[in-house]
């Protein structure tokens, strides 16, 4: 199931919200999908646009929405399929692209690296440097480089 989230900014906003990242999120645990969505939400510059929780799904999603996408946030161990399938194909799209996982072992950062994650988080005690992480990439993301791209 593909849930799609969108929400229109206005004038109203204010500043802060002009450089708000616009994130995909790959998790299949219903529980840690919406606490990691309230925790981004509300406590970094970030939309989330759309949600999804198996490899194929992903996929299919970054097809239709890679030019609307900033980030990346998959785990590796899907019930469904894999991040590191949701990896490969979002390197061949160019994606910003992070993982979380409870996984987080020297060998599967690595892998991740190889095929185009920028960072890997452990869930269970680094959603503070996940929020650190993508809190700096929208200071460096101004929004009218996006708004760019995009066209």
């Amino acid at each position: 199931m593909v849930t799609e989230r969108h929400c229109a900014l206005t004038d109203a906003d204010g500043p802060s919200a002009m450089n708000t990242l616009k994130a995909f999120v790959v998790e299949d645990s219903p529980v840690v999908r919406e606490s990691l969505i309230a925790a981004l939400e509300e406590l970094a510059p970030i939309e989330v646009i759309g949600v999804v929780a198996d490899e194929r799904s992903a996929i299919q999603w970054m097809k239709a929405h890679a030019l609307e996408c900033d980030i990346v946030i998959t785990d590796i161990f899907l019930k469904d399929g894999s991040g590191l399938g949701v990896l490969r194909a979002g390197s061949q799209q160019s994606m910003d692209m992070v993982v979380i996982s409870n996984y987080a072992t020297p060998d599967i950062c690595r892998k991740c690296v190889e095929l185009g994650a920028k960072q890997v988080f452990d869930k269970s005690s680094e959603i503070d440097a996940l929020i650190a992480y993508c809190s700096n990439l929208a200071a460096e993301h101004p929004l009218a480089s996006r708004q760019h791209r995009w066209q």
